[in-house]
């Protein structure tokens, strides 16, 4: 295992060598790559500052916990439990925030119990769904709903197939 801890500086040290020998002036590169990514920066700020303000919203307004209550029933009926509702709905939105639900999650009812188990799956395997999409498309010129649809579904079907595979694991 100590030897894995040295791959990546040595894969640093080598790319190093190698710009040496070809003549690359790194640091010219370092700040010319830095000089490109400041434009990129201001053009992803707008969107992603309306999912934050969206994200606390969704929490703030009390709609995540009226949804909670709505979608409890529902994700039992799929072999879910309902206390993963919140974790549920919060995931797409913040990343964070979906931490500090499987925190509380697994603090009520610990790491080894069922819903410890599908908590932690279902956290690893969904995705900030609306911070990516704000990302992708803050450089894209056009905004389509369907992909976030499917990603959204996807996120959804991940954490009923984990589920169902806790129940037997």
């Amino acid at each position: 295992m100590r030897y894995i801890a040295l791959l990546l500086p040595a894969l640093f040290a080598a790319l190093f060598v190698y710009a040496l020998c070809k003549k690359v002036r790194l640091y010219d590169c370092f700040t010319e790559g830095v000089k490109g990514a400041l434009p990129l920066a201001m053009s992803l700020f707008p969107y992603l500052a309306a999912v934050l303000i969206l994200s606390e919203l969704f929490e703030q307004s009390g709609l995540s916990d009226a949804l909670t209550s709505l979608i409890s029933p529902a994700l039992s009926l799929v072999g879910v439990p309902p206390e993963l509702a919140r974790l549920i709905l919060i995931k797409p939105f913040s990343g964070s925030g979906a931490t500090a639900v499987l925190s509380d999650l697994l603090a009520v009812y610990g790491a080894d119990s069922y819903v410890g188990r599908c908590a932690c799956v279902a956290f690893g395997s969904s995705e900030t769904v609306f911070y990516i999409s704000a990302v992708y498309f803050a450089g894209s010129r056009r905004i389509r709903a369907r992909p976030v649809v499917i990603a959204l579904a996807a996120n959804f079907a991940g954490v009923v197939l984990g589920c169902f595979l806790c129940r037997f694991l």
